[in-house]
């Protein structure tokens, strides 16, 4: 079984070192080399009955290694995050770190853990936010529109993360980051655009767009890290009858059965709905 050592990291971040005993590695590749030896055809021989030393000459070591690395690095990751009690909120930067033949593997994985966050006066905060938005109306005055008195979402949220202290892994704001990036790079060959003709169209450069994609990736996370705050506080969960009547009220059956197959996804957005049903009840 593989050793695991941890370091804490700033902003909740930890790294962990895993060494894989060689015994392990080579145990992987035989299983790995078996398989694709019995996939292999030599001239002269039957399919799978070539001998092992004409096969090792055949296929490329170099892609063997590199499957085994695919098997062996999760499962080690896997069992050093149970080992030491560690769950992840993020997908681990995996660094090999040495991976030779007949000595133990080595590689790091760095990885983000659930910060500490702190809700400070959100309650007075938003109760201040209803408060400025009472209007006396007088004769004459259009009447009132429903909500007109209420906060908007963005206020009242925003009310929330300014009374919201914590740090956000940096990990997490390079994954939002990515993801913003991805979704800007579909969005511009929808339109027939490189991103260079985007960015010229917008008169910005990529420094800066990643400037913004970062200060927004920050607050995102920041808004989810205090919106589930508030729902463990205020013990606010979701049961499976929340996430059935959600289901029973789309019309067409085939998005019906894709709501069914990620439920865990649905689930969290009727969290947050929640929570934002709480705070405009304050």
């Amino acid at each position: 079984m593989a050793a695991s050592t941890v370091k804490s990291l700033p902003k909740s971040t930890v790294e962990l070192t895993v060494t894989i005993p060689w015994d392990e590695v080579k145990a992987t590749y035989e299983t790995i080399f078996a398989a694709v030896a019995s996939d292999t055809e030599l001239p002269g021989f039957r399919k799978g009955k070539a001998p092992i030393d004409l096969v090792k000459e055949k296929i490329d070591q170099k892609k063997v290694y590199e499957e085994v690395i695919k098997e062996i690095v999760p499962k080690s990751y896997a069992e050093a995050l149970k080992t030491n009690s560690i769950n992840p909120i993020s997908s681990p930067q995996v660094t090999i770190k040495s991976a030779k033949e007949n000595e133990p593997w080595e590689f790091t994985a760095i990885c983000a853990i659930k910060p500490v966050v702190k809700l400070k006066n959100y309650k007075e905060k938003i109760a201040e936010l209803k408060k400025g938005k009472v209007k006396i109306y007088k004769p004459g005055d259009p009447p009132a529109k429903e909500g007109d008195n209420k906060p908007s979402l963005d206020e009242l949220l925003g009310a929330l993360v300014s009374e919201t202290e914590t740090e956000v892994p940096d990990i997490l704001v390079q994954d939002e980051v990515n993801r913003m990036l991805t979704n800007l790079l579909d969005q511009t060959k929808k339109l027939g655009l490189t991103v260079e003709q985007y960015l010229m169209a917008k008169n910005t450069t990529t420094d800066k767009l990643k400037g913004e994609y970062t200060t927004q990736a920050e607050k995102n996370l920041m808004l989810e890290f205090a919106l589930l705050q508030v729902a463990e506080e205020q013990k606010i969960i979701v049961t499976p009858e929340d996430i059935e009547a959600v289901i029973a009220k789309v019309e067409k059956p085939e998005d019906r059965e894709a709501m069914k197959k990620d439920t865990y996804y649905l689930a969290h957005l009727i969290r947050q709905q929640k929570v934002i049903d709480y705070l405009n009840s304050l």
